[in-house]
């Protein structure tokens, strides 16, 4: 059930995860596929679609993660895994995101997505 014009492993997904592990205890505190296949039935996207990059956690409790080979920018709840947000990018973000404050106070995210830096006002 390989995704149709691409190359995919030949192992029963997810292909790629995003896995949170409690730094205290070494247990595995979630794991979400990361990454889609747009030639895929949207019902069927959600496989996981490898990278080359790892992800940043905030203090207030987001991990961004640009790292698959889907366009994609995501933010995720560093508690549940639940992803919270999503952009698409021209090109693959395979960069560790960065974040930090403005001269105003006002927190940013920012990745390298293809040699061009892309960046986000936290709210």
């Amino acid at each position: 059930n390989r995704p149709v014009g691409t190359v995919a492993p030949c192992y029963k997904p997810p292909w790629a995860r995003l896995t949170a592990v409690d730094a205290n205890t070494g247990e595995i505190k979630w794991a979400v596929p990361l990454g889609i296949y747009e030639e895929l039935p949207e019902h069927k996207r959600n496989l996981g679609n490898a990278g080359s990059a790892g992800p940043t956690v905030t203090a207030g409790g987001l991990v961004f993660v640009g790292t698959t080979n889907d366009k994609r920018f995501r933010a995720f709840d560093a508690d549940t895994g639940r992803q919270l947000w999503e952009a698409s990018l021209g090109n693959n973000a395979n960069a560790n995101p960065m974040s930090y404050r403005g001269k105003s106070g006002k927190q940013y995210v920012a990745v390298n997505a293809g040699g061009v830096i892309v960046a986000y006002a936290l709210p």
